[in-house]
């Protein structure tokens, strides 16, 4: 039992002194945050090829080629010519064939078929690495706190993105109705779906990108302002996405290629001709590429405007950030005008819409440090 001590005794210099235990935030880092963003990094990079792979599969007209939804047995692509002359037999069922193709060979479908079999595989591929991710991730412990439903929130609309997929082809798939190509509006839902998961993923791994308490404090200097600009933006854009699918539903783009007319005029000719009057706005090729074209112009204005008050901000990298978003909108906009002059070749066309990925991540990149901006010390700058 040890004696009473004087206050004013010394205190022995080898005494052990227990450790500064780290705070809540940095202890949920524990690795996991690097290991987690570089696993959403590859889930956004999948879900960017997915786009382009989509696009290529639609400008070949390859999206009707597989005419059934077998999730688990539509991995195993067709071994033996009896399997190829089914899937073929399948496949001359529908109105696709019946109108469009019937001078495809056995070997011309095997070519289409490739293109619509790899663009589900990778859709496959993409729900196992999240799978792989998320449960490897979940039963090692290494989610970090508030994390385990937002992590969810891409495995689960990427599972209604396979449904919708299968929603989109199914009104193509059509005996006697006269379907030669997917509906335009069921397109436009699966790209619109495809760029919200997109949009997930980037969020994340700019969050990811910076610890927890650097977040914490970054938020308390908010720029509400630009923020609200660059919201508005964000939708205008996603907005314009959506367009764009309607004009590549309905092969719009190749309507009309003369520039800044419209065949030859202010309004395209024929724009309403369809039947009831509210159609036109989705369905007459003319009408939809000049609306899609209107929102292109009034886009870069406001892309012009938020551009404008973003290089304001106080913060250097927001400064640089809304410059690099309003630069490939602006590089966007010449693209689209390439690509209608052109008619649209595919060459051309993926890489409008792989530009559509970069003006929308780069948008979301701007809008992120307008709500946790990146301080600059004076001697920093």
């Amino acid at each position: 039992m040890s004696g009473k001590r004087s206050i004013f005794e010394e205190v022995s210099g080898d005494q052990k002194q227990e450790a500064v235990q780290p705070g809540m935030i940095d202890r949920d880092r524990g690795g996991a945050r690097k290991a987690i963003r570089a696993w959403l990094i590859i889930l956004f990079a999948l879900v960017v090829i997915m786009i382009a792979v989509g696009g290529l599969t639609r400008l070949t007209d390859s999206g009707l080629s597989i005419t059934e939804w077998r999730p688990i047995t539509g991995a195993i692509p067709p071994m033996s010519e009896a399997d190829w002359q089914s899937e073929f037999d399948k496949y001359k069922e529908i109105d696709q064939w019946r109108i469009q193709n019937q001078w495809m060979e056995l070997d011309d479908f095997k070519t289409i078929y490739w293109w619509e079999w790899g663009h589900r595989q990778l859709g496959r591929v993409i729900g196992l690495v999240w799978a792989i991710g998320f449960f490897g991730f979940l039963m090692a412990r290494k989610i970090p706190t508030g994390w385990t439903g937002k992590l969810l929130i891409p495995g689960a609309l990427g599972g209604v993105q396979g449904a919708v997929g299968w929603w989109m082809v199914a009104s193509g798939v059509t005996q006697g109705e006269g379907m030669t190509a997917v509906a335009s509006y069921r397109l436009a839902v699966h790209l619109g779906l495809a760029f919200v998961i997109l949009g997930f993923l980037a969020w994340y791994i700019f969050e990811l990108g910076r610890e927890e308490r650097d977040l914490m404090q970054a938020r308390r200097a908010k720029e509400a302002k630009l923020f609200s600009l660059s919201t508005g933006l964000m939708h205008f854009a996603f907005l314009q996405i959506l367009i764009g699918a309607l004009v590549a539903g309905i092969d719009a783009g190749r309507s009309y290629t003369d520039w800044p007319l419209i065949g030859g005029q202010l309004l395209p000719p024929d724009a309403t001709i369809l039947e009831p009057m509210w159609r036109n706005f989705f369905e007459s090729p003319g009408l939809v590429q000049f609306i899609h074209r209107c929102a292109g112009y009034l886009l870069l204005i406001f892309g012009v405007i938020v551009w404008r008050r973003g290089g304001t901000s106080a913060h250097s990298q927001t400064r640089f950030a809304f410059n690099a978003a309003f630069a490939a909108l602006a590089l966007q906009v010449v693209i689209g005008i390439v690509t209608v002059v052109y008619a649209a070749p595919w060459q051309i066309a993926i890489f409008h819409q792989f530009m559509a990925v970069v003006v929308w991540t780069l948008i979301l990149r701007a809008r992120f440090l307008t709500a946790y901006p990146i301080a600059t010390s004076i001697r920093g700058a």
